[in-house]
């Protein structure tokens, strides 16, 4: 129990000073521009609305059932992360804890409602990634992983503008990573793109 308890307090410790590292000395002015606008879902809107045009012209049905994947995704992470982890765990977030949110740099005009563990962005954005990058894998090689690195970007900007500990990020990124993984081998197992007959594949 001694052991556990120094654990936790080491972890929390550990948590609060990288917070502090990442929301208050690795910045710059640049990323105080760049960083809060990356994290905003209606900056990637376009990219959606790409990929999901791209499958639909390219692969016809399974690119429909592509997309109801990816949303399917989407929303498994989503309410995942908010009635199974953010309802039970009510943890605070940064901005918002008393005992923590002076020493928070909020870069957004408010900080965000509802708690933090875990966070839904890193877990709704690793679970997009991976699906992406499990799928597209076979069609583009090594590309696919770009999806992780925007991902990680994205869940990274959420501890700059200082609304989630560091543990929410990697905690909605594991849940992210296990629902993207399962619903991508999913899609390939029965649908994957690699499964077309030749004369199926859309040519120049």
């Amino acid at each position: 129990m001694f052991l556990l308890s120094g654990f936790m307090n080491w972890a929390l410790k550990t948590d609060r000073w990288l917070l502090h590292k990442i929301n208050a000395e690795w910045t710059s002015p640049p990323a105080d521009l760049i960083l809060p606008w990356l994290r905003h879902s209606h900056t990637w809107a376009p990219l959606y609305l790409f990929l999901f045009a791209f499958t639909l012209m390219n692969f016809g049905k399974r690119g429909l059932l592509w997309i109801l994947f990816f949303i399917a995704t989407f929303a498994l992470t989503d309410a995942t992360g908010t009635y199974i982890f953010k309802y039970n765990f009510q943890r605070l977030r940064p901005c918002a804890d008393p005992e923590f949110a002076e020493q928070v740099r909020l870069l957004l005009s408010k900080c965000s409602g509802g708690y933090s563990f875990i966070s839904n962005h890193a877990a709704n954005h690793f679970g997009m990634g991976l699906f992406f990058m499990v799928t597209f894998r076979p069609l583009i090689g090594r590309w696919a992983y770009v999806s992780i690195f925007w991902a990680a970007l994205i869940a990274y900007c959420q501890i700059y503008v200082g609304v989630h500990f560091p543990s929410d990020i990697v905690a909605g990124a594991v849940v992210g990573t296990v629902f993207g993984t399962v619903s991508g081998y999913l899609f390939n197992k029965r649908f994957g793109f690699f499964n077309f007959e030749p004369s199926s594949i859309p040519r120049s």
